[in-house]
């Protein structure tokens, strides 16, 4: 029961049930000086349990950027029957790698490599923790991303990266499907001075991103030190991907969506428990239908758009009638 929220209610979800939480949990990769750090949030009953990869953005708090953030989507998923995985990635204040390794301050390349690591030891977490054990469905993944962890999930989704004149694809096909919070837009002359400072890799080709994906974002996200467009920009891979199939514009949103990085968070710069509450019930719905065959949660949640949960915001699916209030 949350008593702060209001019209996000009409969005229908099941109600939670029991979630646990384990952390550390240490995943070797060759040639790093350090395992990688997960936070695994699980329900504590049920099988065939679909997985999904969650990946923290570049945030000014210091512990918000790791596999300890994220608490307020992370636990809506798990307590709703995912199991969530999230990684300290190798930019993380607290847990990454050292600053003055190549590919810092961001290590954009090195975050999916986390990522596809993850995957590779699904194995290695279940024998970690015995509660998981052959209780994962490996075939049903998705994953979700916000800010930076929406560029590293776009790249696993099939975005591309041009660098030094060779096209980068590191589509992980494992992934059957995304979610993008946030995420960075088009590159080029869209990008502010400080933007084009990150380099190539934030100028993505989204031609070919081809896993199926819902992109959310604030129409009060104006992000000036990246972009010298306005909000819109990061509604760029809904329009440039031909898999990303839905548009989840939240009226009112900034970058924190209303919270998601963190409960009372730094980088929560538009606190709000109806939007945060909206963000994670819409990508709860998009994931359950987008994993599971025949099931409804999406059009469900999308129809609700058509009555007053549309003053929270707008929902564009491509093929069909925009729905607000």
């Amino acid at each position: 029961m949350n008593n702060l929220i209001g019209l996000a209610r009409l969005i229908p979800t099941p109600e939670a049930t029991l979630a646990a939480s384990f952390s550390p949990v240490s995943l070797a990769m060759p040639g790093r000086p350090q395992p990688l750090q997960l936070r695994v949030t699980a329900p504590v009953q049920g099988d065939a349990l679909p997985i999904v990869l969650l990946s923290h953005g570049h945030g000014p708090s210091l512990y918000i950027p790791s596999k300890d953030g994220y608490g307020p989507i992370a636990n809506f998923l798990a307590e709703r029957g995912f199991v969530v995985i999230q990684p300290t990635h190798a930019n993380s204040k607290v847990g990454g790698l050292p600053r003055d390794m190549s590919g810092a301050p961001l290590f954009w390349r090195e975050r999916t490599e986390e990522m596809t690591a993850i995957l590779d030891g699904l194995g290695a977490i279940e024998t970690a923790l015995p509660f998981l054990k052959g209780r994962l469905d490996h075939e049903r993944i998705g994953a979700v991303g916000h800010s930076l962890g929406g560029h590293t999930v776009a790249l696993l989704l099939g975005m591309r990266v041009t660098i030094e004149g060779a096209e980068i694809d590191l589509r992980e096909p494992r992934i059957k499907a995304g979610v993008l919070l946030a995420s960075p837009g088009a590159g080029g002359d869209n990008l502010s001075e400080n933007g084009k400072s990150y380099g190539p890799a934030f100028s993505p080709d989204f031609a070919h991103l081809a896993t199926r994906t819902l992109v959310v974002f604030g129409d009060m996200d104006v992000s000036p030190h990246l972009t010298v467009r306005g909000a819109d920009w990061h509604a760029d891979p809904y329009h440039l991907g031909p898999a990303a199939d839905a548009l989840l514009t939240i009226a009112g949103g900034r970058h924190g969506l209303g919270g998601i990085a963190g409960y009372d968070a730094k980088e929560t710069d538009d606190e709000d428990p109806d939007r945060l509450e909206l963000t994670c019930r819409m990508v709860w719905a998009y994931l359950r239908s987008a994993l599971i065959e025949d099931d409804q949660a999406w059009d469900d949640a999308s129809a609700a758009f058509a009555g007053p949960a549309g003053a929270l915001g707008r929902l564009d699916r491509k093929g069909r009638e925009a729905v607000s209030g």
